[in-house]
């Protein structure tokens, strides 16, 4: 029973006559003051905030390290809460960290030009990457990134 329908309750047994003013006014802040446990996410929370960490890579256009620490947070708060946010919260890190590593060997391999065609690659795909992400999340898919590698499974 929610707090609406016992709080209705409440006034429906003062109405009759079975509580007094008083005892329906203890009762009333007793039943304010109770510790609620948090409801479930519905599935459709969870597409939400499964869409909202992939796109909140984006963060990284706004703060330099805001694209890592934004989605981390995220993950982090709602993996407790949902198996699909956990998952979407690790497909999301495994990507980041796939792309640091290949930004590592893009810059490494620019000092023999090869690197350039590499770079120009991965920020096509950092950009793609997420959308896609981003919109099969929101309609209840989970899509790891292509070319990414696992290290949250």
């Amino acid at each position: 029973m929610n707090l609406s329908n016992e709080l209705e309750k409440l006034s429906e047994l003062r109405r009759n006559g079975d509580l007094s003013e008083k005892e329906y006014q203890q009762a009333k802040t007793s039943l304010l003051n109770q510790p609620r446990p948090a409801e479930p996410l519905t599935a459709l929370d969870s597409n939400t905030w499964g869409a909202m960490i992939h796109l909140s890579q984006f963060c990284a256009y706004l703060l330099p390290l805001a694209g890592i620490i934004v989605p981390l947070i995220l993950w982090q708060i709602k993996k407790d809460e949902s198996a699909v946010i956990d998952r979407h919260g690790k497909i999301v890190m495994n990507w980041l960290l796939t792309q640091l590593i290949l930004w590592i060997i893009a810059v490494a391999l620019a000092f023999v030009l090869i690197g350039f065609p590499l770079m120009f690659l991965i920020s096509i795909v950092a950009i793609v990457f997420p959308i896609i992400g981003a919109v099969k999340a929101a309609g209840g898919e989970i899509w790891p990134y292509p070319c990414s590698i696992r290290f949250f499974n």
